[in-house]
């Protein structure tokens, strides 16, 4: 997936106490519900995206490309192509990209608890 194409994307540093630098691409560009935000994220080689507290809305994490790792609470999940990973209303979630030399694409889809 070529996430570059979708314009500018919004760069995030240390991005909740982590490391490095996430870019973000908003990709739903109206209102979908039950969907909330499509994000396409990549975060840069090395880098972490600190742990924090998933407060409004559940989503899933789907990884693009890379070699990487979603922490939701306690429990480590696998973050390469084609992993899905479920976090919770109340769970807290941390990336980690554990390559030194690639960066890790992934999306985050939020949706409104049913």
């Amino acid at each position: 997936m070529e996430i570059d194409s979708k314009g500018a994307p919004d760069p995030r540093q240390n991005l909740f106490g982590g490391v490095g630098t996430v870019k973000v691409w908003n990709l739903l560009r109206r209102s979908a519900p039950p969907f909330t935000a499509v994000l396409a994220c990549e975060l840069e080689p090395g880098g972490r995206v600190g742990r924090h507290l998933q407060e409004e809305f559940p989503e899933i994490v789907v990884g693009i490309e890379g070699l990487g790792e979603a922490v939701v609470g306690k429990q480590q999940f696998g973050l390469r192509p084609g992993d899905v990973v479920y976090l919770p209303l109340g769970e807290t979630l941390e990336i980690i990209n554990h390559s030194d030399t690639a960066r890790l694409q992934y999306l985050i889809i939020k949706a409104r608890e049913a």
